[in-house]
C-alpha cells in the first residue's frame, strides 16, 4: 500500500466506497477484544512471558497485566548470547519501571550447543551452523526448550502454565503459518523463531498464547501507547528474537551464482547506463529476499565509485539498486560500499563464518557504534528499524570481515524503503557510522549501505 501511488486511497475507496464498510473498528475495540481472548485461553492458569525486550513482547506482557492477575504471569528474559550491548541488563531496569519482575536467565552455553531435528535429521550444534533456516529453528526450538526448564525452575504446574509470546502478522505471514493462510500454499519467506515446528506443535496442543498475532507493528505500538507504556519503550528499534545470530551470515566457502562472470557483466551493463562513475562487484554471499511472493536466497552486489574523489549520488544508486533484481534475477539486495574503488567485477573469498563468541562481539561492537549514532542525530523516531549486519566478504584483507547498514522505512513491516542519505539519513550521521566502525569495531575490512526496498530483499539479511 505504502509503495503504491495513491495506495491508501485505493483501498480507503474499495473498502468504504466499495464495500460499505463503516470504519468504526478502534484500537480500543482490538484491546478489548484481546483481553477478552486471554482471559478466555488462559482461565485458572499461569502464564509465563517470553519477553525479549523488544516492543512486541513487552506489549503483549503489558497485556496481560491489564487481563489477568499479576500473582498468574511469570515474566522471563532469556539471555541466549546473542543480544546487544547492555541488553539484558537494559531491559530489566526498563520493565522494572512499569511494574514487571523480570527474570533474567542465562543461556549463553545452551544456545551454543544447541540442536534439534528438522525433516527427521539431527543438525549440528547451533555455534557450527551456517544455513540460515536451521539457524532460526534451533534457537526457536531452543527457546520452547529453555521455557520449559524455567516452568521447572519456577516449581510450576506444567499442565496448568501457558507460554506467551509476541508474534505478530508478519511473522506467521513470512512462516507460512496456517493461522495466517489457508490451504496450505504459501511460501516460507523465511522460519521465525516463534514459529518452528515445535511452536506449531505446542500451539495446536493449546500451550501457547498470542494476543497480537493478528496486529502488525504500527497497531502494537498504537496499542503499547494506549496501555500507558513509555514512549521510549514502544518506539525503541526492534530487536528480532533470534537477535544478532540471524545478523551474522554465516559461511564455509564463498556463495556465488551459476556463470558469475556472466551475471556480473550484465550488472555492468545495467549500472553503466544509469552512472557511469560506479561500478559493480558481484560479492560472494547471499542473503534472503522474497521475489514473486516467494522465499529467494540469492547474490548480494556491491556498487563502489570508480574513482574516491567522486562523490555517491544517492538518487543514481538507489535507481541501480531497484533496476538490477528486475533485470537479473540472481540477485535480490544490493549495497553501496564506502571507501576506496572496489576494482574485482567478482569478488571470490570469504572469510569462514559461524556463531562464535568472538565474531558475535565484532557484531555487538559495530551495532553499539550504529545505535549511539543514532541516538546521537535524534533517528530512532525517523527510521523504523536499523538491522546491522556482518557478512563475510573480506575484500582482499585476510580473516575480515564486513558490515552493512540496513536502514528501513515501513508503518506495516511488509514492505518498506531503504532511507536515502541526505534525506532521511544524515549524511553527516553516515560518516560517523563508517569512520568509527572501521576504527573501533575489530577486523572489518569494509562498511557498506543496503539501498535495497523490500521487495525484493526483506528486512533482515537471514
Amino acid at each position: 500500500m505504502d509503495l503504491t501511488p495513491c495506495g491508501t486511497d485505493l483501498f480507503r475507496n474499495f473498502l468504504f466506497g466499495i464495500c460499505g464498510l463503516s470504519g468504526n473498528f478502534t484500537m480500543g475495540s482490538r484491546k478489548a477484544a484481546a483481553i477478552a481472548e486471554i482471559r478466555a485461553a488462559v482461565g485458572e492458569n499461569s502464564v509465563l512471558s517470553l519477553v525479549s525486550g523488544g516492543v512486541d513482547s513487552t506489549v503483549c506482557t503489558a497485556l496481560l497485566q491489564a487481563a489477568i492477575p499479576a500473582d498468574k504471569i511469570y515474566a522471563i528474559h532469556v539471555d541466549s548470547g546473542f543480544m546487544r550491548e547492555g541488553e539484558s541488563s537494559g531491559v530489566k531496569i526498563a520493565l522494572k519501571k512499569i511494574g514487571i519482575d523480570l527474570t533474567v536467565i542465562d543461556s549463553v552455553e545452551t544456545f551454543m550447543n544447541a540442536t534439534t531435528e528438522i525433516d527427521g535429521k539431527k543438525t549440528q550444534p547451533l555455534k557450527d551452523t551456517v544455513r540460515p533456516e536451521a539457524k532460526r529453528k534451533i534457537i526457536g526450538d531452543t527457546f520452547m526448550r529453555v521455557s520449559e526448564e524455567c516452568v521447572r525452575m519456577l516449581k510450576l504446574d506444567a499442565s496448568k502454565v501457558l507460554l506467551a509470546q509476541g508474534t505478530l502478522r508478519p511473522d506467521l505471514i513470512e512462516s507460512a503459518s496456517a493461522l495466517a493462510s489457508t490451504g496450505g500454499s504459501a511460501h516460507v519467506i523465511k522460519t521465525h523463531h516463534n514459529d518452528t515446528a515445535l511452536v506449531r506443535q505446542l500451539r495446536d496442543k493449546g500451550r501457547i498464547i498470542e494476543p497480537l498475532k493478528d496486529y502488525h507493528k504500527d497497531e502494537v505500538r498504537c496499542l503499547g501507547m494506549d496501555l500507558g507504556l513509555p514512549e521510549p519503550l514502544v518506539w525503541r528499534q526492534p530487536f528480532p528474537g533470534p537477535g544478532l545470530a540471524i545478523r551474522i551470515l554465516c559461511a564455509r566457502e564463498p556463495f556465488l551464482p551459476d556463470a558469475p562472470d556472466k551475471v556480473a557483466a550484465q550488472i555492468n551493463a545495467i549500472v553503466k547506463k544509469i552512472d557511469p562513475r560506479v561500478h559493480a562487484t558481484l560479492l560472494p554471499c547471499r542473503s534472503v529476499g522474497v521475489q514473486g511472493d516467494c522465499r529467494s536466497y540469492r547474490s548480494l552486489v556491491g556498487l563502489s565509485m570508480t574513482d574516491k574523489k567522486h562523490e555517491p549520488d544517492w538518487a543514481n544508486l538507489l535507481t541501480i539498486a531497484k533496476e538490477i533484481p528486475k533485470s537479473v534475477h540472481a540477485v535480490n539486495r544490493i549495497v553501496f560500499i564506502f571507501g576506496a574503488p572496489v576494482k574485482e567485477t567478482v569478488l571470490r573469498t570469504v572469510t569462514p563464518t559461524t556463531l562464535t563468541l568472538p565474531t558475535i562481539a565484532q557484531l555487538r561492537a559495530a551495532d553499539d557504534i550504529v545505535n549511539q549514532t543514532l541516538l546521537k542525530h535524534n533517528l530512532l523516531r525517523t527510521l523504523s528499524q536499523v538491522p546491522v549486519i556482518l557478512y563475510p566478504a573480506d575484500f582482499g584483507v585476510k580473516g575480515a570481515r564486513s558490515i552493512a547498514v540496513r536502514t528501513f522505512i515501513t508503518n506495516d513491516f511488509m514492505t518498506g524503503l531503504p532511507a536515502t542519505p541526505g534525506k532521511q539519513m544524515p549524511v553527516a550521521a553516515l560518516k560517523e557510522i563508517v569512520r568509527r566502525v572501521l576504527e573501533e569495531a575489530p577486523g572489518i575490512a569494509r562498511v557498506s549501505y543496503d539501498l535495497t526496498s523490500k521487495p525484493p530483499a526483506t528486512t533482515e539479511w537471514e
